[in-house]
C-alpha cells in the first residue's frame, strides 16, 4: 500500500482523454497533481478534474511554456512530471517514495528509463531503450527550455538515476502518430527557424538516411522486427519533413506562408 508523499506532479495535457485518468492513478500517492491543459476539446479537463482541483486551462504557448507554468503552481521542492501516456509502476512508486523519504541533500534530480511501447511493442532497440530522462526533480534546481517541442529540463546539481523503469505508451496505432507527426514537424521546424539556422540541401538529402542507418543499423533497431523498420523509417520521414518546412518557411508564398 503506497503512503502519502511530500510530492507534486505535473501533467501537460491536450485531447487526451484516453490516458489522463491511468497516468493520474499510477501516482495516487502524490499529495499534489498539477494539470496545464492547453484547451482540450474532448473531456480531458473534466476527467483530469475528478482526481485534482488543480487543473489549468491555458492557452498554448509550447512546452517549456506549460510545464514552467505547472511549477509556479506545485505545493513541494520535490516534482515529477509526466506525459499524459506515461504510468509509474507500483516499483517505481515505491523507490520514488523510498528516495524522497531519505531527503538526501546531495541528489538535485534522478533520471528514469523509458519502456518505451509503439504499435504495441516494447521498443528495446533503436536507440529507445534505455533512454534515460530526467523526471524526478527539486523546483528549485530545474527550469525547462522553451522550445515548442523537445523541450529540455535544465538541473542545477548532482543526478542520481532510479533503478526501475517508467512505462511510455507512445502511438498505439499509425492513425494517432500521424495526427501528432504533422503538428510535432512544424513545432520543430519553428525552433531551427527561430534559432536562426538556415537551410541547407544537407538537412534533406543526409540527415533523414543518416538517422535511419543508425536507429535500424548501429542501434540494431531490425531486431526489434517489423516495429522497428516502421519507427526508424517513420523517424526519417520526421526529419526530412521538418526541414522541408523549414524550406517552405524560407520560401514563403501566398498558398504555404501560413503552414509553418
Amino acid at each position: 500500500m503506497h503512503v502519502s508523499t511530500n510530492l507534486s506532479v505535473i501533467v501537460i495535457t491536450r485531447n487526451e482523454e484516453r490516458n489522463i485518468i491511468e497516468c493520474l492513478a499510477s501516482v495516487s500517492w502524490a499529495t499534489d497533481v498539477v494539470v496545464v491543459d492547453a484547451r482540450s476539446n474532448d473531456r480531458t479537463v473534466e476527467l483530469a478534474r475528478t482526481v485534482t482541483k488543480k487543473v489549468y486551462v491555458v492557452e498554448w504557448k509550447g512546452y517549456g511554456e506549460a510545464k514552467n507554468f505547472a511549477l509556479e503552481h506545485v505545493e513541494h521542492d520535490w516534482v515529477l512530471w509526466l506525459d499524459a501516456d506515461e504510468r509509474v509502476t507500483p516499483e517505481l512508486s515505491t523507490e520514488i517514495q523510498h528516495i524522497l523519504s531519505q531527503s538526501s541533500h546531495e541528489i538535485n534530480a534522478y533520471e528514469v528509463a523509458r519502456r518505451a511501447y509503439f504499435l504495441g511493442a516494447w521498443i528495446k532497440h533503436c536507440g529507445w531503450y534505455p533512454g534515460y530522462v530526467v523526471r524526478l526533480f527539486r523546483k528549485s534546481s530545474g527550469r525547462f527550455t522553451t522550445q515548442h517541442v523537445h523541450e529540455r529540463l535544465e538541473i542545477a546539481g548532482a543526478i542520481g538515476r532510479l533503478k526501475n523503469d517508467l512505462l511510455h505508451y507512445t502511438d498505439d496505432n499509425l492513425y494517432h502518430y500521424f495526427m501528432k507527426f504533422n503538428r510535432y514537424t512544424s513545432l520543430a521546424a519553428r525552433d531551427v527557424v527561430q534559432g536562426k539556422k538556415n537551410f541547407s540541401m544537407y538537412d534533406v538529402l543526409v540527415r533523414p538516411p543518416f538517422l535511419f542507418f543508425k536507429m535500424y543499423i548501429l542501434r540494431q533497431g531490425f531486431l526489434d522486427g517489423m516495429h522497428g523498420l516502421i519507427l526508424s523509417l517513420l523517424s526519417a520521414a520526421y526529419v526530412f519533413t521538418k526541414y522541408a518546412k523549414v524550406w517552405e518557411f524560407e520560401h514563403p508564398s501566398e498558398k504555404n506562408h501560413d503552414a509553418v
